[in-house]
């Protein structure tokens, strides 16, 4: 007898999933498809997202011992490796990307007023990328060394909540700074970047657009002072200058002023320098504001290694592609579900947990109450008195 959902149909039922269907027609997902459809496909990776498969081989035989529930789980198509690697290959991957953009939107909406550490009112993003390894001979076109393959992951993280807004997926050999040409600014917003990023004619493209930036300078970096502002030497700051840049090339790049602050960090005992468009902030807001830019290494490291995107279900840019917007997807899934929720419990235990219970028919919510719960102790109410 069926009563109730699973906890993995219960994960899914939060999400919009006619949004998925809007997806899956705008690239004509289900073209030529008689069994195993789009929905099915994704299902299944958000299962092996969930559960920590490992391989093709493995997805198939957890779904396949639990046969009498796929059903209930959404799963109308038969599981098989074949299948799943088939559609992995050669099956739209900007159906997911755009289906993870939804989720995006909706996360960002639940999070605009998380606190990140520091009290301001516009946005803060922070951008960086991370190299995802590859084996070369499963993977000879994403060349990155010569021994090597890899991609690279580049992220543009919003701070409050640690919502990723904007992903892209290159070979290993793209250089960092050429994602800005593909980042759409925004006005009044903040973009906190490390030296990697440090390019004076894109930068300035983000000046004209109204946006702020925070960068760390380079250390061979040329100006002319033309201001210093008073600074607490007491606190970790050195100095706080409006400057020009006196280079031939960067000057013509960036004719605007800039700001340039330099703080001392005590815990690596070195000097640092930050450059930002933005002179009304405090120094200490500016320093603190480039601080924050460790959670989107923090993102990378917790995605590494709670989500499948180290190990890849198939060896095709476009299965490559799949499996990381799924997993992507997956992890904006848990923290819609937390905030709408009020769960206490870390994105971390949410997942450990999920794991676990996939297949139980449990309430939601009751699973991720984590307060100490007591039995009460057992009464024998038919026990029979020998004596009075």
């Amino acid at each position: 007898m069926n009563s109730g959902k699973t906890i993995f149909s219960q994960v899914i039922d939060q999400l919009p999933l006619y949004h998925l269907r809007q997806c899956i027609s705008r690239y004509r997902g289900n073209y030529k498809v008689k069994q195993f459809g789009r929905y099915d496909q994704y299902l299944s990776m958000v299962f092996a997202q969930l559960t920590y498969r490992e391989s093709l081989r493995d997805i198939e035989a957890c779904l396949r011992a639990q046969k009498s529930k796929l059903y209930h789980m959404g799963i109308r198509g038969g599981i098989s490796r074949n299948t799943l690697a088939n559609a992995n290959k050669v099956r739209d991957w900007r159906i997911y990307a755009d289906f993870a953009q939804v989720l995006i939107c909706i996360a960002r909406d639940l999070y605009h007023k998380e606190d990140f550490g520091i009290e301001l009112e516009e946005t803060v993003y922070a951008l960086d990328s991370t190299t995802i390894d590859l084996s070369l001979s499963t993977f000879p076109r994403a060349h990155f060394r010569s021994t090597k393959a890899a991609v690279k992951l580049h992220t543009l993280l919003d701070l409050r909540g640690n919502i990723p807004t904007f992903l892209s997926i290159s070979d290993g050999k793209l250089h960092d700074v050429n994602i800005l040409d593909e980042l759409i600014p925004e006005p009044g917003s903040f973009y906190v970047m490390d030296r990697g990023y440090l390019d004076f004619s894109r930068l300035y493209t983000l000046n004209c657009w109204g946006s702020f930036f925070v960068i760390r300078a380079k250390s061979n970096f040329k100006f002319a002072r033309i201001y210093s502002h008073p600074v607490d030497k007491e606190t970790s700051l050195r100095c706080d200058q409006t400057v020009r840049l006196n280079g031939y090339y960067s000057a013509k790049d960036y004719p605007a002023t800039l700001r340039r602050v330099k703080c001392f960090d005590a815990e690596n005992d070195k000097l640092l320098v930050f450059l930002t468009n933005n002179f009304t902030l405090p120094a200490q807001v500016i320093a603190d504001l480039y601080r924050c830019r460790w959670q989107v290494e923090l993102f990378f490291k917790w995605i590494k290694q709670h989500l499948r995107i180290k190990s890849f279900f198939g060896t095709s840019e476009n299965a490559l592609k799949t499996q990381i917007w799924i997993a992507v997807s997956v992890y904006v899934a848990v923290a819609i579900i937390k905030k709408q929720y009020r769960i206490e419990a870390s994105l971390y235990t949410m997942l450990q947990i999920v794991s676990v219970t996939v297949f139980e028919k449990i309430p939601l919510l009751q699973v991720f109450d984590l307060s100490d719960y007591k039995s009460a102790p057992e009464t024998l109410s038919k026990q029979l008195k020998l004596f009075d």
